[in-house]
């Protein structure tokens, strides 16, 4: 997939595409590259209902806009190809980061094989957003250092070794996107190894101006959905840090702990 020389000189060494990842929602929160290309882009593609509209702020006043929400792939990868081809710099603005449920694999595999230059330009994720939002770490020494990122089964086929029991015996801060509609199913698969009162976070359009947040016990998962009448753009965090421990610490930083920049005294 990945080729060292697709940004290189070629037919099309005029025109480019950028993916960019927009980051939770938060107009400060995407990245500085990703906002230059914003500011320069002739042609501008995002999906509506998953992108803020505020984002496009800094677009130059005569940028092209194309809102996605409604189409296919089918529909506007010929225009971005069209438009990268005639010269323009186009920019494929996608929610969160772009390489994780971004449908990137499909325009990647799309532009490679039409040798059109393109960038990533990464994003912050929505559990990198939710985690600052709750202001905790995810990975406490001692009692969870393993972050697990996954989705229950709908219309996309998850692996059979990836079912989300399997993932939840781990016990590990398990971050569940894309299950809002699943999330009885999503429910009793976890509590069949976190125990029912492990600390659950709901989170609803983080980074967004009608962002909801909820801290509560992982068997208030479903009722708790269901009673803020939520169905999509949601992201469960279950996860023993989200209890916090005063006791665990970094041993990077103990006074116990030597390295090649503090030897030992």
């Amino acid at each position: 997939m990945f080729d060292a020389n697709n940004t290189s000189n070629n037919n099309h060494s005029k025109g480019k595409v950028a993916i960019v990842g927009a980051g939770p929602g938060a107009l400060d929160l995407i990245t500085v590259r990703g906002q230059n290309y914003l500011k320069t882009a002739d042609t501008i593609v995002y999906t509506g209902s998953l992108v803020p509209e505020n984002m496009l702020s800094v677009a130059k006043a005569d940028a092209e806009i194309v809102d996605t929400r409604s189409q296919v792939l089918e529909d506007w990868l010929p225009l971005v190809a069209e438009r990268a081809k005639a010269g323009k710099t186009v920019v494929r603005l996608q929610d969160g980061d772009p390489s994780l449920y971004g449908a990137l694999h499909e325009l990647t595999v799309y532009l490679l094989e039409r040798d059109i230059p393109f960038e990533v330009v990464p994003g912050v994720s929505a559990f990198q957003g939710a985690a600052a939002r709750l202001q905790v770490e995810l990975t406490v020494p001692e009692l969870v250092q393993t972050i697990i990122l996954t989705r229950m089964q709908g219309q996309t086929n998850v692996p059979t070794d990836e079912d989300l029991s399997s993932l939840a015996s781990h016990r590990a801060s398990l971050c569940l996107y894309l299950s809002a509609h699943h999330c009885k199913q999503a429910q009793e698969k976890l509590l069949e190894h976190y125990p029912p009162d492990t600390p659950m976070a709901l989170l609803y359009r983080v980074g967004w101006d009608d962002e909801y947040v909820k801290l509560a016990r992982l068997d208030e998962m479903v009722s708790l959905t269901h009673e803020q009448k939520l169905k999509r753009t949601v992201l469960y965090i279950i996860s023993p840090a989200l209890a916090g421990s005063p006791e665990s610490r970094s041993r990077l930083y103990h006074e116990e702990h030597q390295h090649i920049f503090r030897p030992k005294k």
